[in-house]
């Protein structure tokens, strides 16, 4: 994965050449609101780009849909889980309809905060210090190990649903206890004090890094997706080596999941400089508020050419 002149980005395909499209959205997951958004929007620019695009809100008619609808490929903006995890692109690989995003084995690692982690702690990538919550002894184990503050999140869920940043024993467990009823696996993490920036992919390149900022204790959902006051900085504030590194980095961490398609990964920076991942979204939002479609605009493209490149970059089989 590298950076790269913007024109290479484009897809150079007639919209008639990529046949009956079914943009997939909503399901069931905790970011169904989101996902309406996100899929609305990409069906619109689709249509006015002249693709023959229609939507399906995922829900329990889906599998008769995809047997009964002639569809020629799949665009998938499912965040979170039955469409970010692996599932809906093992689905579609067994229906042979070739699909938007990452393949199956990606998706279901970047979706599990847990094992992403550990697969980039393999490869000496640096990401915050960790624990896993299952019990009230556990946070007061990892309170012990980690120190405060902290941050705590559901492993298995975007959007930063569910987490909270926390500094005491009291708040952990409560953090934990709340984080546990979207997911049976809870991950906590060192807080990193410092600036946070996110770093889009597509098509294999590193697109232009975006600088975070927000009055909130962190980005959290409102300051994603509802929140006026939230800072977006393109160019992001790195000097020209230090932005350098972080694409540099992110590269390796989509390479180090198998990333195909297009992503956004999400960085801390800390007091010294040093730069830490968090995770990888395989399916980011699409959303007026959302940052791939900001990163791609700073790369030289617009919204309709950006759904079009990540559409033009789907095949039928992923790895």
């Amino acid at each position: 994965m590298t950076a790269a002149a913007p024109v290479s980005l484009l897809s150079t395909l007639k919209p008639e050449s990529f046949g009956r499209v079914a943009v997939l959205f909503g399901g069931k997951s905790a970011e169904r609101e989101v996902s309406l958004k996100s899929g609305s929007a990409v069906l619109e620019a689709l249509q006015s780009a002249g693709v023959n695009a229609f939507g399906i809100d995922v829900g329990d008619d889906f599998l008769q849909r995809l047997v009964s609808e002639k569809i020629d490929r799949a665009f998938i903006v499912l965040h979170g889980r039955g469409g970010e995890d692996g599932t809906m692109q093992g689905l579609l690989e067994c229906l042979e309809i070739p699909y938007t995003g990452s393949g199956v084995l990606a998706s279901a690692l970047a979706m599990d905060k847990l094992r992403t982690k550990q697969v980039w702690q393999s490869l000496g990538l640096p990401t915050p210090r960790h624990a896993v919550l299952a019990s009230a002894a556990d946070c007061i184990s990892a309170a012990t190990e980690l120190g405060f503050p902290l941050i705590v999140k559901p492993a298995h869920e975007g959007s930063s649903i569910g987490m909270a940043k926390v500094t005491g024993v009291d708040e952990l467990i409560a953090a934990w206890s709340a984080a546990s009823t979207y997911d049976s696996q809870v991950l906590v993490e060192q807080w990193i004090q410092g600036p946070e920036f996110t770093v889009a992919s597509l098509r294999g390149q590193v697109l232009p890094p975006i600088g975070l900022g927000t009055p909130h204790s962190f980005y959290d959902y409102d300051a994603k997706y509802l929140a006026s006051d939230t800072q977006y900085r393109i160019p992001c504030g790195l000097d020209a080596d230090k932005e350098q590194e972080l694409k540099a980095l992110t590269a390796r961490a989509c390479d180090a999941v198998g990333i195909a398609g297009w992503a956004r990964t999400d960085v801390m920076q800390d007091a010294d400089g040093k730069f830490w991942l968090l995770e990888v979204n395989t399916v980011p939002g699409m959303t007026d508020h959302s940052l791939v479609p900001m990163a791609a605009k700073a790369a030289g493209l617009d919204f309709k050419q950006l759904v079009l490149a990540i559409l033009a970059d789907s095949v039928q089989v992923r790895g």
